[in-house]
């Protein structure tokens, strides 16, 4: 009777550390692989990783199905951990080489919000005390102020004027917030300082700034750059942009960065028009290019699995607008694929440019990097506390975006 027990006990603990070791390398995995891959023509979908993955479609082997054949082809298969434990289902997409023209150009954007953006609030000193009329009514930071008592306002100069013709009385403010609309309602209150009507915020209605281009997409006429969307320096928000534009640029002095000082590129825009941003995304800005690009020298795009650790380089501008290579090495992050920018960090090893800049600095978010001659991503950060390294996304997930903003584009036109 001791025996039998002593063996039920035996198994109970062999059959929990058994599930433990499931649960753990099913929780590995679900950190380690993508919800989508795109592979091309005939490949096999395969994965670095310490345990083995098996990709079924339909009960089969997707290397022995002929799935991968038609590109275009999309189709869902499960993954199963040694070939038997089942843990997660991912699309695929059979896609033909991808070619885009690499860039690594400085360019410049002219930004305007639709409405003026909140940038912060603040009292507003009266006769009756500090108040603050705007904050008490609910307008918050972040917020978009489209118009006021039907006006449009597209400046700081509208908003203030409209505030002021008020007079004190109560008007009604059109505000977007998280895309949403939405009417708010109440009066400004009288400086005690200046005797002007005031409802205690501040706003910004454009922005500029410099970043490298990234590549240019013959397929599609797109050209794309920074690796990270444009937000707002004050609410550290995507800016929500009426209209917007990419021009030429030229680096015309460099900030070395050291620890806990990110540097940057020091750049001045030539006003040559290279199209409107029309999109800015999380990864991104993106547009339709007008102009030409040489496109004698289009490179491949490798798929994310096929990116290695190891050695690889940086194609970015220090002065003027001519690229140059650096040398850099890249590693995927634990959860690559789990983020939508930070999916490499990168570090740079190129005697060269640490001398120039200390690593990686603003207005190289875009610039591409390059393996074994392949587009592999873009720098989008550098980390603060240690500039010779900084994040990068996968330049797929780019090219992902280029195709969605031309599907937008085609179904407006239609």
């Amino acid at each position: 009777m001791k025996f039998m027990r002593v063996l039920s006990k035996s198994v109970f603990f062999i059959f929990l550390i058994f599930d433990i070791f499931i649960f753990s390398v099913i929780a590995y995995l679900n950190t380690t692989v993508s919800e989508n891959y795109k592979i091309k023509r005939g490949d096999v979908l395969s994965f670095e990783t310490s345990v083995p993955i098996t990709a079924v479609y339909e009960g089969t082997r997707l290397s022995q199905s002929g799935k991968t054949d038609d590109v275009g082809e999309e189709f869902k298969v499960d993954l199963k951990a040694f070939g038997i434990i089942p843990f997660s289902t991912v699309s695929v997409e059979v896609v033909d080489e991808l070619h885009v023209a690499v860039l690594g150009t400085p360019f410049g954007m002219k930004l305007y919000t639709e409405g003026v953006l909140v940038i912060d609030l603040t009292a507003v000193e009266t006769a009756h005390g500090n108040l603050n009329p705007a904050e008490a009514a609910g307008i918050k930071k972040g917020d978009y102020i489209v118009s006021v008592d039907g006006k449009k306002v597209a400046t700081n100069e509208e908003l203030s004027a409209a505030v002021e013709a008020s007079a004190g009385n109560e008007m009604r403010f059109e505000i977007k917030r998280n895309g949403k609309t939405k009417i708010i309602r109440f009066c400004a209150a009288v400086s005690k300082e200046t005797g002007n009507y005031k409802i205690g915020i501040w706003v910004r209605d454009s922005s500029a700034g410099i970043g490298t281009l990234t590549f240019y997409s013959p397929a599609t006429g797109v050209v794309c750059g920074l690796g990270h969307g444009v937000c707002d320096e004050d609410t550290g928000e995507l800016l929500e942009l009426n209209s917007g534009e990419l021009v030429s640029a030229e680096i015309i002095g460099i900030e070395k960065g050291d620890s806990g000082s990110p540097g940057q590129l020091k750049g001045k825009f030539n006003y040559t028009a290279l199209g409107a941003i029309d999109c800015n995304a999380e990864n991104g800005v993106y547009s339709f290019l007008k102009g030409s690009i040489n496109l004698s020298n289009l490179t491949e795009i490798a798929l994310k699995q096929e990116i290695k650790d190891g050695e690889a380089q940086i194609l970015c501008t220090l002065n003027g607008n001519t690229p140059k290579l650096y040398s850099c090495r890249v590693k995927k992050r634990t959860s690559s694929y789990l983020s939508p920018t930070q999916n490499l960090l990168i570090t740079v090893t190129d005697a060269e440019l640490l001398n120039l800049t200390g690593g990686i600095v603003q207005g190289m978010s875009g610039s591409p990097v390059l393996q074994n001659g392949r587009l592999i991503g873009a720098v989008t950060h550098v980390l603060i506390d240690d500039p010779t390294s900084g994040y990068g996304i996968f330049a797929e997930n780019m090219l992902t975006t280029v195709k969605a903003v031309t599907e937008t584009q085609l179904k407006t036109a239609s």
